[in-house]
């Protein structure tokens, strides 16, 4: 059962006060946990969001015989103007169709060769989105819209009969995001947006999202796999496993003070360019192959991979919240995360 709401709900952390911290610590501390509540109320709330794809057996009479859990139950919210990133390996869940809010929420495709219809110019391309909602441009005006849609991004507005096979790969990226902006939406799903780009050009694309969203107020939700990418425009990250959410907080508390032993993983794989620095610092390697999401693990589905497993994660699924121990502490470690013995590990500085 998924729900999706655009209505405001209380976004406090559950963090109580200190009576003594060290002040430079608390200043760091607030300015962390409370950065999404000044972004005022959400602007989506997606609670207990689940996709499971049919596994089927038989020819003629076709019989389910299981499913794919490839979005389990997560939930989370997105604030105007931010943006949330989703992170996790292939296969864990990152990207889901949305097809319940349609002109408000806008996607931007992975591979913009294959998004693109070849035999459509740029102008049908980005201007198709009127024909579905014609409240946006009256049909005379189309023209013009999409010649300023395409001026918006950085190209030139004459190549709007243009087909998709003249442009380059970031080229192509740019008229995807054009046909995202065609609507006014106020939320963009981005999927991947940039892996099938060359970094240079990785670079000027999310440039151009975060110079789209300051002008436009959009509120992005970036799936990726590389993590500094991630850090670099998100506001707040997820990170996911196996089609859950093992933990959520702002990029420094998901960083710098992560508390899951799976975003500890990742982080510990993040290469780092500095020789010096990489010669103290831990490498976590995982043992064993990631389970099926057809038959995921009982309890904590980390658990088969985890160094910190005991009897209690499975039989005892966490709960996504913040970890008992930091509850008492407005510290950067004070955020959602699922895990029975969540504690802060410092794996990207650790030299």
């Amino acid at each position: 059962m998924a729900e999706l709401k655009k209505e405001p709900v209380d976004a406090t952390p559950n963090v109580s006060d200190v009576e003594t911290v060290d002040a430079a610590t608390e200043a760091e501390a607030v300015a962390a946990i409370d950065a999404p509540v000044s972004q005022g109320e959400p602007i989506l709330q997606v609670r207990n969001l689940v996709k499971h794809f049919p596994l089927t057996q038989g020819i003629l009479f076709k019989k389910q015989i299981g499913a794919v859990k490839a979005v389990d139950g997560i939930s989370f919210d997105l604030y105007a103007g931010e943006t949330l990133g989703i992170v996790g390996e292939s296969g864990c869940g990152k990207s889901r169709a949305l097809k319940a809010v349609r002109r408000n929420i806008q996607m931007v495709f992975q591979d913009p060769y294959t998004s693109l219809n070849p035999r459509m110019t740029v102008g049908d391309i980005i201007g198709e989105t009127f024909e579905i909602h014609p409240e946006v441009a009256p049909k005379g005006d189309r023209r013009r819209r999409v010649q300023e849609l395409l001026d918006v991004v950085g190209l030139n507005p004459e190549y709007i009969n243009r087909y998709p096979h003249q442009f380059s790969g970031g080229q192509r990226q740019r008229i995807g995001i054009a046909r995202g902006l065609a609507l006014n939406p106020e939320i963009i799903i981005c999927d991947e947006p940039v892996s099938a780009l060359d970094v240079s050009v990785q670079a000027q694309v999310i440039n151009l999202m975060e110079k789209l969203q300051d002008e436009f107020n959009l509120s992005y939700v970036f799936i990726a796999h590389d993590l500094s990418i991630v850090r670099h425009i998100s506001d707040r990250v997820g990170v996911m496993y196996l089609g859950k959410m093992a933990e959520i907080g702002t990029d420094t508390q998901i960083y710098d003070h992560p508390t899951h032993p799976y975003t500890q993983a990742l982080l510990s794989a993040v290469p780092v360019p500095d020789p010096t620095a990489r010669e103290g610092r831990e490498r976590i390697i995982l043992t064993g192959d990631v389970p099926s999401p057809a038959n995921p693990p009982s309890g904590c589905r980390f658990r088969t991979r985890c160094w910190k497993a005991e009897e209690r994660c499975a039989t005892e699924e966490p709960l996504l919240a913040i970890p008992e121990r930091f509850v008492a502490g407005r510290t950067p470690a004070a955020h959602e995360s699922a895990c029975h013995f969540a504690e802060e590990k410092d794996v990207v500085n650790a030299a």
